[in-house]
């Protein structure tokens, strides 16, 4: 019914510690608290509209949004950086950075230093928060689900999503890629379909990934690329959506 669709839930994302999640709904944003499990803030409809995505940096102020859902007040192909400790009269001011692109965002990721925006076909790596400035993009083969992700370490600053070949993971160290420059591929063969869903370790030594036939789970060292483990999760085809290691 049209009440319990305005409700809705568009997106689900954990920060990098895992400690809060927000969720992206069309009636604005919410945030919780993990451990106990209580509202930590909220952008309500009025203020942000409906919302198709939404990214939380560590426990700061700043959150990433993209419109989307029914009543959006941001477009799908632009990313909105919101400072919810910016004290201002209107609310419009507390919108401190956009990045704007010609197709829809299909994912965002942030880290202390960086965030990373993915489109189907291309993802874009920035310097954030101060003065971002372009550092990367890389093509990707289609990626409609925007597969990717970033391991939050300051020690290492690992870049994971699907690569150029069926059921491959492309992996790029950004600390050891020049901007400007193409990096050599650091590719994993993990599947023989698709990658359907795929996971970073908080250090970033372990990744994991499921192909769309769901029935596998496998994770690599991603210094050696060698195969650590292969989990059965059972024989019947499933669509896995989301995990973490």
């Amino acid at each position: 019914d049209i009440m319990a669709q305005q409700r809705g839930v568009n997106s689900l994302q954990f920060n990098q510690d895992q400690s809060c999640f927000c969720c992206a709904m069309e009636t604005g944003v919410r945030i919780y608290n993990v451990e106990p499990l209580m509202e930590k803030g909220h952008l309500d409809h009025e203020q942000v509209g409906s919302i198709a995505l939404c990214s939380m940096l560590h426990r700061s102020n700043l959150l990433a949004v993209v419109g989307g859902g029914v009543n959006p007040k941001f477009s799908e192909i632009s990313v909105l950086i919101w400072d919810d400790a910016r004290e201002v009269r209107d609310p419009k001011d507390k919108l401190v950075l956009e990045f704007t692109f010609t197709k829809p965002v299909l994912a965002v990721q942030m880290r202390h230093d960086k965030i990373i925006i993915v489109l189907k076909n291309r993802i874009y790596v920035y310097s954030f928060p101060d003065n971002p400035v372009k550092l990367f993009e890389f093509d990707t083969r289609d990626n409609p689900k925007g597969l990717c992700d970033l391991c939050p370490s300051l020690e290492k600053q690992l870049l994971v999503f699907p690569g150029h070949k069926c059921g491959s993971l492309q992996l790029v160290d950004l600390s050891n890629t020049k901007p400007g420059t193409s990096s050599a591929p650091f590719t994993i063969n993990a599947h023989q379909s698709e990658i359907a869903c795929l996971a970073l370790n908080q250090p970033g030594s372990v990744v994991a990934s499921a192909s769309r036939k769901g029935t596998l789970i496998r994770l690599f060292d991603t210094t050696t690329r060698d195969k650590l483990v292969e989990l059965r999760r059972g024989t019947d085809p499933a669509t896995l959506y989301w995990y973490c290691i």
